[in-house]
């Protein structure tokens, strides 16, 4: 994975966050990503990301569990292994309907928690960068990463007039990788300038 340098933003009160990412998006700054301690509700229309498609995962899955389940009770009951029940058809579609759902409801959970995990790039063994340690206990951290196009000190000030405690300039992988976090790893590389 390649370095990338990140200016690093944090700030105290969410009552705070949310004038300031405004402010930035209204200044064309684009974010790489705000980390929260808590979930905190309309951040994501704030920041003018678009509805998530997990939804949409979680129908296609529900409809492979539906199919699996009618394609698997057709063959077993039709072709495999017909019996004779109680006179019923070998065919018995409102018989099979209280497992086709839970075959249905089955799937599309699972499927849209591996979804969820895929996208998210969580799994046990996969690290990422911290930006703050404080991101997960009480500081909200807002981070945007540098391109050429970027006057990184002009960012920095603009943070500073919007509300931000603490701004820095941090040199971190982008993504994720495969291990432990090192003991000699610096995992809070700073230049503080608030």
């Amino acid at each position: 994975m390649a370095l990338k340098k990140f200016v690093v933003g944090c700030f105290e009160d969410e009552k705070v966050l949310f004038p300031a990412v405004e402010k930035v998006r209204k200044a064309g700054y684009k974010f790489h990503d705000i980390y929260t301690p808590f979930p905190v509700h309309g951040l994501d229309k704030a920041m003018g990301l678009r509805d998530t498609s997990i939804h949409t995962a979680g129908f296609l899955f529900g409809m492979i569990g539906t199919t699996t389940a009618v394609t698997f009770m057709t063959w077993v009951f039709t072709k495999d292994w017909p019996l004779n029940i109680g006179g019923k058809p070998n065919f018995a579609f409102p018989a099979w309907i209280p497992i086709a759902f839970e075959l249905t409801v089955l799937c599309s959970a699972v499927g849209m928690v591996l979804t969820f995990l895929y996208i998210c790039q969580l799994a046990p063994s996969l690290k990422r960068h911290h930006f703050h340690p404080r991101a997960t206990d009480d500081l909200f951290v807002m981070v945007f990463e540098c391109t050429d196009k970027m006057n990184e000190d002009e960012l920095k000030s603009f943070l500073a007039n919007v509300g931000a405690q603490e701004i820095n300039t941090q040199v971190a992988e982008e993504g994720w990788w495969i291990g432990k976090y090192g003991e000699d790893q610096e995992l809070y590389k700073e230049s503080n300038i608030a």
